[in-house]
């Protein structure tokens, strides 16, 4: 390469066809397993993928799998928030599951123990505790997919098992 000469470096956007192919069943697999919901997780799983075409142009292709996780869980998580903070909008959808349940008790004091546990915690606690404990994901994997490193990982899920200990002795 002489003076003078430019290289050109062209970015790729990623082909988000190719991905909803792939990839769609395994988002709408997530958003079911967190929202227990068929259309509610479909209307997620759409949510996922226009994010997706908004953001293509600065996406790359690595760990699309770990992407859409994590895009998956964060809309979800938001979804659930908000039902949180206006429960009236979801007042069918509480009526429902209630009477459909089986073990009403036992799920009210699940969401209690959870809520006490994840009450303070920061978002990516949250995450980090769905991608290890939910899907199974390694240390390794789950400190990749978030930034931290593995101890860092460690960590927030060492804390997160010794606040649920905590809250079930007390």
């Amino acid at each position: 390469m002489g003076d003078g000469e430019q290289v050109e470096v062209v970015s790729m956007a990623i082909d988000v066809e190719a991905f909803y192919r792939r990839y769609g069943p395994m988002v709408l697999r997530r958003c079911r397993q967190l929202l227990k919901d068929e259309d509610r997780a479909l209307e997620a799983t759409q949510d996922v993928f226009a994010e997706l075409v908004r953001r293509q142009e600065t996406l790359t292709g690595d760990a699309p799998s770990g992407l859409l996780l994590r895009m998956a869980t964060n809309t979800c998580l938001n979804i659930l928030r908000t039902q949180r903070r206006h429960p009236e909008d979801a007042s069918d959808d509480v009526l429902d599951r209630i009477a459909c349940s089986q073990d009403h008790e036992g799920s009210i004091l699940a969401k209690i123990r959870l809520d006490r546990i994840f009450g303070r915690e920061r978002q990516s606690t949250r995450l980090i505790a769905v991608l290890h404990y939910v899907d199974g994901l390694t240390l390794e994997e789950v400190a990749r997919e978030v930034g931290l490193s593995v101890s860092g990982v460690r960590k927030r899920l060492r804390t997160l098992r010794a606040r649920a200990l905590e809250l079930e002795g007390a």
